[in-house]
């Protein structure tokens, strides 16, 4: 049986109300962070591809060198990148590790060992399963993949860094939760926890914002007080 998949403004709607149900808390954190954008990437190898190019990178940067490699091979599949040299790679400004990544993804993927077309079929956490067995592929890359490109209800990266302080700031934890912490979290969420996510990190967005705007507003000029004469 296909798993739940969020694909339509009406199954947000549906997960959200059920993550709701499941924890009230969720009720309150929607009201301040708004309903969390419905955001599909592109799945596939090349959606594939354009998370391992992102990691630990910048938005700027990551967005440039996705250009680029983009431009230089259409269509991005796992043929093209298998025929390219490392050296011309690196010149579009990946670096060693992500350039072996996406070598060994494209070389599972035209074995057959990685079945992109399948994963959505599979429970999130065989997906994981599978997609991790896969050298170059991290957990967080892989949960990112279910949840961004393949739209899983389920999907938990629970070792994203903003996730993770999300959480501490959300439930008011003492200390950031470890990825093994924010797993135990996020059980009664299922099988909505990618749903958690998203409203978790829209979330974070807002109270670093009302943070930094906060920090930034200059202090109010002490009053002076006149005091009588004696």
């Amino acid at each position: 049986m296909a798993q739940s998949r969020i694909h339509t403004e009406a199954d947000l709607d549906a997960a959200l109300a059920a993550l709701a149900e499941a924890d009230r808390r969720f009720v309150s954190l929607i009201a301040k962070a708004g309903r969390p954008p419905l955001r599909r990437r592109s799945d596939g190898f090349a959606g594939l591809a354009a998370i391992v190019v992102s990691q630990q990178l910048s938005t700027a940067s990551a967005n440039a060198i996705w250009g680029r490699l983009a431009a230089a091979f259409d269509p991005l599949d796992p043929e093209a990148i298998l025929r390219a040299r490392p050296a011309r790679l690196a010149r579009l400004g990946l670096s060693a590790p992500k350039i072996r990544a996406l070598k060994e993804i494209a070389r599972a993927v035209k074995r057959g060992d990685l079945a992109l077309a399948a994963l959505g079929e599979l429970a999130a956490d065989e997906a994981h399963a599978a997609l991790t067995a896969v050298h170059g592929i991290g957990p967080w890359t892989a949960d990112i993949y279910l949840l961004s490109c393949l739209g899983h209800a389920d999907a938990w990266p629970a070792g994203d860094l903003a996730l993770q302080e999300a959480a501490k700031l959300a439930f008011g934890l003492p200390k950031r939760p470890t990825a093994k912490e924010m797993s135990a979290l996020a059980e009664r969420w299922r099988p909505w926890r990618a749903i958690a996510a998203r409203i978790l990190w829209s979330y974070y967005r807002i109270a670093i914002a009302a943070a930094k705007a906060s920090a930034a507003k200059p202090a109010l000029p002490k009053r002076r007080v006149k005091r009588a004469a004696k």
